[in-house]
């Protein structure tokens, strides 16, 4: 009768420390030999690169000038449109102040109709016409309405 303990098949075991030590230790040459040859291939490219140092720095440091250049020029928050958005407020800003200037215009206007008799009776004479006894009262006739069709039929 066999007594021994088989381990179910879905457990693992893990490997004592000794194991990979002893691995590790194994492959060590090999490791050295890879080390070796990917130094001796790499060799060329590490002293050029070495050698160019000083000239791929200056080439990356003006190409970030050139991008940060057009990045401030063409940018969403760039010179370009900021100078779109200038103008556009001292557009904004001269039609305010007409406006403002109309509307206190308007608002003499309307102050001096409420209160000053000599503008009540100047706006009387000029669009009711009326007049002081003993005086006329000339109003020129309106000019007839351009009709479109008569010009079309004149040409």
């Amino acid at each position: 009768m066999d007594l021994r303990v088989k381990l179910p098949s879905r457990l693992r075991t893990l490997p004592r420390p000794e194991d990979g030590l002893r691995v590790l230790a194994e492959h060590a040459p090999q490791a050295e030999a890879l080390a070796e040859r990917t130094a001796t291939r790499i060799q060329p490219y590490v002293s050029w690169l070495y050698g160019a140092r000083r000239r791929l720095a200056t080439a990356a440091i003006g190409a970030l000038a050139v991008w940060l250049f057009l990045h401030v020029m063409f940018g969403a928050n760039g010179m370009v449109v900021y100078r779109q958005k200038r103008a556009e407020y001292l557009d904004m800003q001269k039609e305010v102040n007409h406006l403002q200037k109309d509307n206190q215009r308007y608002t003499n206007q309307i102050e001096a109709l409420k209160s000053d008799p000599r503008t009540i009776e100047k706006e009387a004479r000029e669009q009711l016409h009326y007049a002081k006894p003993g005086e006329v009262v000339y109003v020129a006739p309106q000019p007839p309405p351009a009709n479109p069709t008569d010009k079309a039929a004149r040409k």
